[in-house]
């Protein structure tokens, strides 16, 4: 195990603030989509939230790049790359005279955004393992769900002083900020002899040894319909708020109080999953989102629920199903590269790679069929939580 320089809390500062810098990256446009539409998809509004979904594909893509290098080259090396492609997409997102290049360049912007996150895990798991680096990843976590409360607040402010364009300078300075705090302060923590070689027989044998675990295999889907759940939820609550509940201008100010109170699931992983074990945390969970998902269906399909109550039982549940992350997510992740330690770059790479494309072809439909109600988003939300539970129960069964 390589030591850190840093001290444990600026450690988990650091991550933190590469995580969040992504979060900062996709939640700040939420604010901005009507503006988005009327400007560059008159003609189809919906499409705009398809800013959202762009950039999580590009990350997606970016992630299988991102892992294997850094096993090879070292983790610093990657961040500073990637800082400079994500660049390139802020400039191109400035500049866009049309949707169709907004979403290209969104997508670069999530290529270079990889390397926060899947790199950001690598160094974790270089230094740490098991309920430790679950119990550090759900405190990374719980700063990281903070950027999501201030994010759409950051965007109205921006907003209101400007056009939705400068909200790409703003946050890609905080994610130089992000970079530069790594590249300056942050050891390297894989050491030139621990470094794997990039020839296509050694990526193929630690491919196979990823795929052949199914620890990691079922973690991997079940963090895949997590992110689903999260991304569905992120492209069609504005349109909620907006037409459901004529909520529009207070939206940044609702989602950023959703957001602050999810951030409790990552405080309360971080205190009982080294008493509880991380399985036992993750089955709770899903089954408490799924129960509730169910209820707040039923009651919506039934008209029973008395039109007053209907938006603050919205706002608890969105709370539940954003901290539903902080409370699998990081266990998730531990769980998977537990044992793979020795190719952890790669072990990353694929986990993140593969969640987070899959979550977004899983999730633009749901969003996609946002009809001016909550139900669609319900509907999705509680068939993502039912196939993780199946998984865990059955799928880790005999692993």
């Amino acid at each position: 195990m390589t030591p850190s320089r840093l001290s444990h809390r600026e450690f988990v500062a650091l991550m933190a603030m590469l995580f969040g810098s992504v979060a900062l990256s996709i939640d700040a446009m939420l604010p901005a989509l009507p503006q988005i539409a009327a400007e560059l998809s008159p003609a189809a509004p919906n499409q705009a939230q398809l800013v959202v979904t762009s950039f999580f594909f590009g990350m997606g893509f970016g992630t299988l790049i991102a892992g294997p290098i850094s096993d090879r080259f070292g983790r610093k090396p990657v961040l500073l790359v990637c800082a400079a492609i994500y660049l390139a997409g802020t400039a191109l997102s400035t500049l866009a005279p049309s949707l169709e290049t907004l979403l290209f360049a969104r997508a670069l912007q999530g290529l270079g955004a990889a390397a926060p996150r899947v790199v950001g895990m690598a160094m974790v798991r270089d230094l740490h393992k098991g309920r430790e680096m679950a119990r550090i990843v759900s405190l990374v976590m719980m700063i990281f769900m903070m950027a999501p409360a201030a994010a759409p607040l950051l965007g109205q402010v921006i907003l209101a002083f400007g056009s939705w364009r400068m909200i790409f300078v703003v946050v890609a300075g905080l994610a130089v900020l992000a970079n530069a705090w790594a590249l300056l302060r942050q050891p390297e923590t894989l050491p030139p002899g621990a470094r794997r070689s990039l020839g296509a027989r050694d990526l193929w044998l630690s491919a196979r040894e990823f795929l052949g675990h199914r620890t990691a295999v079922v973690s991997t889907a079940c963090q895949t319909l997590g992110l689903a759940c999260l991304l569905a939820t992120l492209s069609s609550q504005q349109g909620i708020f907006e037409q459901t509940f004529d909520r529009k201008d207070s939206f940044a100010a609702w989602f950023g109080f959703i957001s602050f109170c999810a951030a409790c699931g990552s405080l309360i992983n971080s205190r009982i999953v080294m008493r509880l074990g991380m399985r036992r945390v993750i089955v709770a969970t899903y089954l408490a989102e799924l129960l509730l998902s169910l209820a707040l269906l039923a009651g919506l399909m039934s008209g029973l629920l008395p039109e007053a109550v209907v938006f603050p039982i919205h706002v608890i549940w969105s709370v539940t199903v954003i901290a539903m992350m902080g409370l699998t997510q990081g266990n998730l992740s531990a769980m998977a590269m537990e044992d793979l330690g020795h190719v952890a770059g790669l072990a990353s790479s694929l986990m993140t790679a593969v969640s987070t494309v899959v979550a977004v072809i899983l999730a633009v439909p749901v969003g996609l069929a946002f009809d001016g109600t909550q139900v669609p988003l319900v509907v999705g939300i509680s068939f993502f939580c039912a196939a993780a539970l199946v998984l865990m129960r059955v799928g880790l069964r005999r692993a």
